[in-house]
């Protein structure tokens, strides 16, 4: 999952859960994960867990399939992570555990946490943090030019991950499969992270 699937699936009331959940995508080694608190260490855990289960689970398996058949080859992964938060934000209210919050306004609170925090997390996250913050990211992946968008920019980082510049086009054009695929997969994700959460919170 992306960005904005970690976000929510944090929850409303731990914002050090959410800081490490956030902070995983660029902690790595046991030292790195060890320099923060147990609290935080917690959130890298969740976003482990979220990526381990979605990276295992049938019906993402499956949505990956269709999009390497499609063209994006080891990179399909990558575009059906983003594309499930395209698939989040266009129907946010249905998904998040707030549906009185709107997309626009969750977005903003989770920026200013996260920048209120910043210097907590790796300096490669500030920098994008900076970037994420100043051109919306989390809202725009509502619209298909904002998940176009998304991978184009993935594309032009990554040297080697030029094909996903059509990956936009690649899950759009097949929309109602990734629908139904993520409808599917979402509320199994969503158990088993209050599995997780659970389980960490007893031990």
């Amino acid at each position: 999952m992306n960005f904005l699937a970690h976000l929510v699936l944090s929850g409303p009331h731990d914002e050090d859960l959410l800081l490490g959940n956030f902070a995983a995508e660029a902690v790595r080694g046991r030292a790195a994960v060890e320099a923060y608190s147990p609290a935080v260490q917690r959130g890298i855990r969740l976003h482990r867990l979220i990526d381990s289960f979605t990276d295992a689970h049938p019906v993402v398996r499956r949505s990956t399939a269709r999009l390497r058949a499609a063209g994006l080859g080891k990179w399909a992964g990558v575009a059906v992570d983003v594309g499930y938060d395209h698939l989040l934000a266009r129907d946010f209210a249905r998904y998040h555990y707030d549906p009185a919050e709107p997309l626009p306004a969750f977005a903003q609170r989770m920026y200013a946490l996260l920048h209120r925090r910043r210097h907590e997390l790796p300096e490669r996250l500030q920098h994008m943090l900076h970037h994420m913050r100043a051109g919306d990211w989390l809202t725009g992946y509502a619209h298909p030019d904002g998940l176009t968008r998304a991978l184009l920019g993935l594309s032009r980082r990554v040297p080697t991950a030029a094909v996903l510049a059509s990956g936009g086009a690649a899950f759009l054009a097949e929309l109602p499969d990734y629908q139904a695929d993520f409808e599917a997969f979402w509320p199994e994700l969503q158990a088993a992270v209050d599995r997780g959460l659970a389980e960490t919170a007893a031990s």
